[in-house]
């Protein structure tokens, strides 16, 4: 691929932009520069290049995890708040990049995104039953009569039948883990309501096998290596 493509394929502008950060001498390609935008690179996990001394991997897709903080809605025209895309770099959303799912905007965690619609097509599906453990921090104390409401199910206003938590455990009086299958609107919220009890804070701690890094900052992102992919469709 040569090197206009591989910066356009990867976010970097329009071909014309492209074009015209190489002929500035502004990238690299694995340490070398390179001003010539038609030379031609293998393409692989294994290339680096980098624009204005950052360095950055090639990917024919990107797959990210993000450590979203509160005040932050998932969606590229937000209503009341910033975008999780003012937490990442324009080139992801040039390349369209898309959240996996949404948190709401004062529920913080694991966020997953990918302009691999496949990718996310597959855990955002509800017939793709994905567990997804979060953190709830409660209003009232939590007792073993709420514990066991979640686990055996509760109804909810709108829905046919009682949803049911794969997993409630306190972890702490107000602090509680609940596992879900489903990624319905507000469900753990609530879940905890039609328990007896207020979510005050929520926090998403994983999904599927793959759980939020502890050294990863709070709006700090990374990306998704083989193993945790493997992890994430493990769970």
């Amino acid at each position: 691929m040569n090197l206009e493509s591989i910066l356009f394929t990867q976010g970097f502008g329009s071909r014309r932009q492209c074009r015209a950060l190489i002929a500035d001498g502004r990238v690299s390609i694995d340490g070398a520069l390179c001003t010539d935008a038609d030379a031609d690179f293998p393409v692989s996990d294994a290339l680096r290049f980098s624009v204005d001394d950052v360095d950055w991997p090639y990917r024919e897709h990107a797959y990210l995890l993000l450590n979203k903080p509160a005040g932050y809605e998932c969606s590229r025209e937000p209503q009341h708040h910033l975008s999780v895309f003012n937490l990442l770099p324009p080139q992801f959303a040039a390349r369209g990049v898309q959240c996996v799912g949404r948190l709401d905007q004062d529920t913080t965690g694991l966020l997953l995104l990918s302009d691999d619609g496949k990718f996310v097509h597959m855990f955002t599906s509800p017939k793709r039953k994905v567990p997804k453990l979060y953190v709830a921090t409660t209003r009232h104390p939590i007792d073993a009569a709420q514990l066991a409401a979640l686990r055996d199910g509760v109804l909810l206003h709108g829905e046919p039948k009682p949803i049911a938590a794969v997993a409630a455990d306190a972890r702490g009086d107000h602090t509680l883990a609940l596992t879900v299958m489903e990624g319905k609107y507000h469900q753990v919220k609530r879940m905890i309501a039609a328990a007896g009890n207020r979510c005050e804070a929520l926090h998403r701690e994983r999904i599927g096998g793959l759980a939020l890094p502890a050294t990863l900052p709070v709006g700090a992102w990374q990306w998704l290596d083989e193993a945790d992919l493997g992890f994430l469709r493990s769970g």
